[in-house]
């Protein structure tokens, strides 16, 4: 089964392929990086419908795309869907800094924070939706090397490590986009 995958980000892709391949190993993902449309949505559901749906009506073939972010207690949710953009660029090393800037005053028991990702499927007959949702903290510093984003200053629930610091393996099987693509992965198996 062929599924195309609205992103230009080559991480998202490799751990998508890597998450669904694991459910169902004939999945083929096939990313599709045309022109981006706007993202102009007010939501992670959204922004994912939009890109979802624009790589749907370009290549007439079942299409998925992710919106997500980091969304941090104190700040109201903020970064959220600026995520990517926070510090104005789409650099991620700025984008953390700007963050850990801004907490820098907050101390442990009030950085709880949560990585955040709404998958939006679009096909000829369908247009369904999969959030999962990540709870951890934000640290005090950047560690790790692995991951991208946000990874290096996410400590999730329960470890005392950021998700940079996890093995690939480890972070796609508990992640947020993990399990928003393991509930994509359940319903496409029962279609």
């Amino acid at each position: 089964m062929e599924i195309v995958f609205a992103t230009g980000n080559k991480h998202k892709a490799q751990e998508a392929e890597a998450i669904l391949k694991l459910a169902n190993p004939k999945v083929q993902v096939l990313t599709y990086s045309g022109p981006e449309p706007i993202e102009s949505g007010t939501t992670f559901l959204e922004n994912a419908m939009i890109k979802a749906r624009a790589a749907f009506e370009a290549t007439g073939q079942l299409s998925f795309a992710d919106d997500s972010g980091i969304a941090c207690e104190v700040m109201g949710g903020a970064p959220g869907i600026f995520s990517a953009i926070w510090s104005g660029t789409r650099d991620d090393a700025t984008n953390r800094n700007l963050l850990l800037k801004q907490l820098e005053d907050i101390p442990a028991e009030h950085r709880a924070a949560a990585f955040i990702c709404t998958i939006a499927l679009v096909g000829p007959d369908e247009e369904v939706s999969f959030t999962g949702i990540w709870p951890g903290t934000i640290s005090f510093d950047v560690a790790g090397d692995g991951g991208f984003g946000y990874d290096p200053v996410f400590v999730p629930e329960g470890l005392e490590v950021t998700a940079a610091e996890l093995e690939p393996e480890v972070k796609n099987s508990m992640s947020h986009r993990s399990m928003a693509l393991q509930q994509m992965a359940e319903y496409l198996a029962r279609r």
